[in-house]
């Protein structure tokens, strides 16, 4: 009896376990929906693809025609099988807003980008494998606040790639880097560089080349195994300010609004206003000199001059 139950225990622990691993992965598994508005640019565009190229998990759509009705995003995601969102929304076909969402509860995120470098502007020299897992490094800065540590998690699912994805590969060769200064999220891509330390070393002397090959070769994997590692910049870079969290997705409360931000439409109307008053400055100036000579009657044509006993119609009358 002791044998037939330790062969039945052996069977319940086999057939149990692949549902609970498979329970723990359906659990954790993320799918982004990218897509953008109208009015995108050409650099819009290429980070846009950039980042979908980094994400095996993601899943890149049609442009999206309205920008009033946010909330259509939540059934295209329902439609995907996505529960997590990236919209990029362009205005004036200037500025770029970046939306992430957890649909169809929230929360939801709403950046303004700045300083948008693709991969193919500034001929990055670092490369990574597609559909490669990457190694996400958060600043200790996040931890500080309440709405940083949301942002964290927040950027954890979109930027995670879980390891059930169905393009993804069994390496991880790249490090997204996030850093917080100034009140903005700074994002950069790295290589993992190995280089093994025998190709930097010094060249062998002629006893190690007279020595047998046997010995070579176990010195040649001796070497194998000390590599120096580095870090070369793949792209995109970009830079991310926070503008409002929504409680919802595309909508709901408003749980944190950054006061100190200032929009683009501000900051250009705010030059505008003080190129204007410069101009007005000067405008005045040279009414207000055209004014005084008139009244000095030094300009021809204009006012009236007053005739002393020395003015020459007098003396020479």
């Amino acid at each position: 009896m002791s044998s037939v139950y330790r062969s039945l225990s052996k069977k319940q622990k086999t057939t149990h376990t692949p549902d609970a691993t498979s329970s723990e992965t359906k659990g954790v598994r993320q799918r982004l929906l990218a897509l953008t508005s109208r009015g995108v640019t050409y650099r819009h565009r290429h980070l846009l693809q950039d980042i979908n190229s980094l994400l095996p998990h993601s899943r890149k759509d049609a442009k999206l025609d309205t920008k009033s009705q946010l909330s259509q995003l939540n059934e295209l995601a329902d439609l995907y099988n996505c529960n997590n969102i990236m919209f990029f929304e362009a205005r004036k076909a200037k500025d770029l807003y970046i939306w992430l969402s957890k649909p169809p509860n929230g929360p939801t995120v709403k950046f303004h980008c700045q300083n948008v470098h693709t991969m193919e502007e500034l001929n990055f020299t670092g490369n990574c494998l597609r559909g490669s897992r990457p190694i996400l490094s958060f600043d200790k800065t996040f931890d500080g606040q309440a709405h940083t540590r949301l942002i964290k998690e927040l950027l954890t699912h979109v930027f995670g790639v879980p390891q059930s994805s169905r393009r993804v590969k069994p390496f991880v060769d790249h490090v997204m880097g996030f850093t917080v200064a100034d009140g903005k999220i700074w994002i950069r891509c790295y290589q993992i560089s190995e280089t093994e330390a025998s190709k930097t070393g010094s060249k062998p002397t002629d006893q190690e080349n007279e020595a047998p090959a046997a010995s070579t070769v176990t010195a040649a994997k001796e070497g194998r195994g000390e590599t120096s590692i580095s870090l070369v910049e793949i792209g995109p870079r970009f830079v991310l300010t926070p503008i409002v969290i929504l409680e919802g997705s595309f909508g709901g409360p408003v749980i944190y609004e950054n006061k100190e931000f200032v929009s683009p439409n501000q900051i250009r109307s705010d030059l505008r206003r003080t190129k204007a008053g410069r101009y007005n400055t000067r405008a005045e100036g040279t009414l207000e000199r055209k004014v005084k000579k008139r009244d000095l009657g030094l300009r021809t044509g204009e006012g009236r001059r007053e005739v002393d006993e020395l003015d020459e119609r007098v003396l020479f009358a």
